[in-house]
């Protein structure tokens, strides 16, 4: 008997939140397993003739840790994976195989490791644990690294939150990014970003949205990523002019995401469209970018279907 897991994309960072911050969004890739005698992975939607069907594609790898942490590494296990979130364009994809692949190894043997074990071991594959909490418990997310390892806390963001994104047309590697980044920065940009980073969570915790605008500048990442993301600049302009309340690269890039907010969550959906209709052509003539989608925030995190 097999089972399945929708898995939601999330956007790290969140400008001044670097590799701490993480938001869940309403899109989403589905993986389905059942134990097989060889490993085997289908791949429909974004990234299908791209990413790996066979032990070593990240849904897989996922998965043979948790059997192997449930005592079981002789396992092993057929995958479906039906992707809407765009691959290398940061907006979580590989978080979604990795949580997918623990919560369904957990689930074929019958074993729960708990959601801080889960975030640990998704933390050792992925490299650090932004996304991974965030498409684990939806929401809005702060993680932190002590002694015992990762740790997260969960928010619940004010009602009236949805976002924007503007994915690229080419993908960015999340080691190149990162390979763009210097070894130290001054303490004058490190207290800009915690200062930054504390009025975001307030911000989005009990709804501020006034200050948004203000809360999402970044002085860590953003400046050092600008030169090999397309157009970053112009992307930004363009969302802010036609309506956003804050605008940030979204993880490591290429995707720019923008925040909207209203008074319910339905009136920010319907406001972040408006945002992504008036922005469309002119995100289509820059040439570089996909279309403006505008998407709810989602608040549940990874669930078994």
């Amino acid at each position: 008997m097999g089972a399945a897991v929708l898995v939601p994309a999330t956007s790290a960072n969140l400008g001044p939140g670097f590799d701490s911050f993480g938001l869940a969004l309403d899109l989403h890739n589905r993986f389905e397993a059942e134990l097989a005698p060889e490993w085997r992975v289908v791949v429909s939607g974004a990234g299908a003739g791209a990413l790996a069907t066979d032990g070593t594609n990240l849904a897989a790898v996922a998965m043979a840790r948790a059997f192997a942490e449930a005592g079981h590494p002789e396992l092993r296990a057929e995958i479906g994976c039906v992707n809407q979130v765009p691959t290398g364009s940061g907006l979580g994809s590989s978080s979604t195989a990795i949580i997918a692949g623990l919560l369904l190894g957990q689930a074929l043997v019958g074993v729960d490791f708990g959601e801080q074990r889960v975030l640990e071991l998704a933390t050792e594959i992925e490299g650090h644990p932004d996304n991974v909490a965030a498409a684990l418990v939806g929401g809005f997310t702060v993680c932190w690294t002590d002694v015992g390892g990762p740790r997260f806390a969960r928010f619940e963001p004010a009602r009236g939150l949805a976002a924007v994104v503007v994915p690229a047309i080419a993908e960015l590697a999340t080691r190149v990014a990162r390979a763009m980044l210097p070894d130290a920065v001054p303490h004058e940009d490190a207290a800009f970003n915690v200062a930054h980073a504390g009025l975001l969570a307030a911000s989005i915790a009990v709804g501020r949205p006034e200050l948004l605008g203000a809360a999402l500048a970044d002085r860590l990442h953003e400046p050092y990523r600008a030169a090999a993301v397309a157009d970053l600049r112009e992307v930004h302009d363009i969302l802010r002019d036609s309506g956003a309340a804050g605008v940030a690269l979204s993880g490591a890039g290429p995707t720019v995401i923008g925040l909207v907010a209203g008074d319910t969550d339905e009136l920010a959906h319907a406001l972040a469209q408006q945002v992504a209709d008036r922005a469309a052509e002119r995100i289509r003539a820059l040439g570089t970018r996909r279309a403006p989608q505008a998407l709810r925030v989602d608040r549940t995190g990874a669930r078994l279907l």
